[in-house]
């Protein structure tokens, strides 16, 4: 199977329609052993989703921004594991005067919250998890991502905030690849989660992808970008870090749509 006996930690499953659930049931499926993280009121959703994958996995409390769950999580895992294999960043955030329209008027505070929580993020997980990974002789870090090639209607400074994390993508993959730690992100077409649904505006981007993508896309699925994931978590890329892969049905490709 293609990830036997993989230990991963997958962050950023609220329900079981998200990319994140579909990460780790398909992980399970492929022989890996999971662990789900959540925080606050949504940790009572992710033991939820939990119970709906193959097996139950543990949830482990982490907000991201918060040092002290960091470090928590790392001393479980320590514990639990000794070692990681790989990890799924799904993490991302920002205040609603960040989206929909209002870019002009965001307020540096909310910028910075839809910064740190979307992109330095990836940073803060694959630092803490780094030493677990070197004691397994290597490991591979997977981000979600959202093409910003371009700038787009609603996406305002959560766009710019993607932006950024393409770019930590690649520092880290600088940084640690001297440990054989692989640092991807995964670039998925409008798919529509809980989170998805929260910014305003989201079904235009469904309409866009219907009208432009070369494979006509279905939002209602995340299977294809969890499989990219698993295939990235897997021993299948040894030689691939840095990257941004695209699961978008090939919109990023085209200048513009073709079908009615």
């Amino acid at each position: 199977m293609l990830l036997e006996g993989k230990k991963l930690v997958i962050t950023g499953v609220v329900t079981d329609t998200s990319i994140a659930w579909h990460v780790a049931r398909i992980a399970q499926e492929e022989g890996a052993e999971v662990v789900l993280t959540g925080f606050g009121r949504g940790m009572r959703l992710t033991e939820r989703a939990s119970k709906r994958l193959p097996s139950a996995a543990d949830v482990l409390e982490l907000d991201i921004n918060d040092q002290s769950h960091m470090d928590a999580l790392v001393a479980d895992l320590e514990s639990r594991w000794g070692v990681v294999d790989g990890a799924l960043h799904a993490i991302a955030f920002a205040p609603q005067d960040a989206l929909g329209g209002n870019f002009l008027n965001t307020p540096v505070e909310s910028a910075v919250i839809a910064f740190q929580t979307s992109a330095f993020s990836y940073k803060t997980l694959a630092v803490g998890l780094a030493p677990l990974m070197r004691s397994a002789g290597g490991g591979a870090l997977v981000t979600l991502d959202f093409d910003n090639s371009q700038a787009w209607p609603i996406y305002d400074w959560m766009g710019v905030a993607k932006s950024a994390l393409q770019s930590v993508t690649r520092y880290l993959a600088r940084d640690l690849g001297v440990d054989r730690i692989r640092v991807n992100a995964v670039s998925a077409g409008p798919l529509s989660t809980i989170a998805a649904k929260s910014i305003p505006g989201f079904q235009s981007l469904e309409k866009a992808w219907l009208q432009r993508s070369p494979i006509e896309w279905d939002s209602s699925d995340p299977t294809p970008v969890a499989q990219m994931v698993a295939l990235l978590l897997s021993d299948w890329t040894p030689m691939t870090t840095g990257e941004v892969v695209h699961v978008d049905g090939g919109f990023h490709s085209l200048a513009a749509g073709f079908r009615e």
